[in-house]
């Protein structure tokens, strides 16, 4: 079997989101647990790829689920568009999480006739690695690199942010910053435990932006 790459993973993707959207699927009919229905999808996902490609499937468990391409996959409902992310560092909301996304974006809904339910694939996007950080952290941080900011005024900003920092890692971090300002972002990133991202500018800009691409 071939060895899967992130470009064939995309183009697998599309494939199966349209062989979904068009699959009406008995043990769906009347769930409405998002996590149910996402680790069904992601699951019959992967089910598809094994028997095409030979790779190392990781797990959320484990960290992301194509840990060699250095991608995770999320699917999520066009209800609301985001799911939860493992917290490992503030670096993340401005930086990036250090792994591209695969999002898929469904609209279920139940076939009362047929008993069974259809996730209709509305959208497929895929986020680089350097586009995955916070939107609003990282436009607002290059706006201050623009306006000749210095570390106190990064500082402030860091701090105005909630991120989850002492006064010695903000400093730290902003000296980062000062000398590799960072790329921005297109997902929004919760403060919480766990963080949560938000893809809904991720969907409106991909295809329009360099790193956020459609496709599907």
């Amino acid at each position: 079997m071939r060895e899967l790459t992130v470009e064939l993973l995309k183009d697998e993707a599309r494939e199966f989101g349209a062989a979904e959207s068009a699959h009406y699927e008995p043990a769906l009919f009347g769930v409405t647990d998002g996590k149910a229905v996402g680790t069904y999808f992601e699951h019959k996902f992967q089910r598809y790829l094994h028997d095409r490609y030979e790779y190392h499937e990781g797990s959320s468990a484990r960290g992301i689920d194509f840990p060699e391409l250095g991608v995770d996959m999320k699917v999520t409902s066009i209800k609301q568009p985001q799911s939860s992310c493992p917290f490992k560092t503030a670096r993340q909301k401005v930086y990036g999480l250090g792994y591209s996304l695969l999002v898929f974006v469904y609209e279920k809904t139940d076939d009362a006739a047929r008993r069974a339910g259809n996730l209709r694939v509305l959208h497929t996007i895929f986020v680089d690695s350097g586009r995955t950080a916070d939107f609003q952290t990282t436009s607002g941080l290059c706006r201050i690199i623009d306006n000749s900011g210095n570390e106190d005024d990064v500082v402030a900003f860091l701090q105005e942010r909630y991120l989850p920092v002492d006064d010695i890692q903000a400093r730290e971090l902003a000296q980062e910053i000062l000398q590799r300002p960072p790329q921005i972002g297109y997902l929004t990133i919760s403060n919480a435990l766990q963080w949560r991202l938000q893809y809904t500018r991720a969907i409106e800009r991909a295809g329009q932006v360099d790193g956020v691409q459609r496709i599907a």
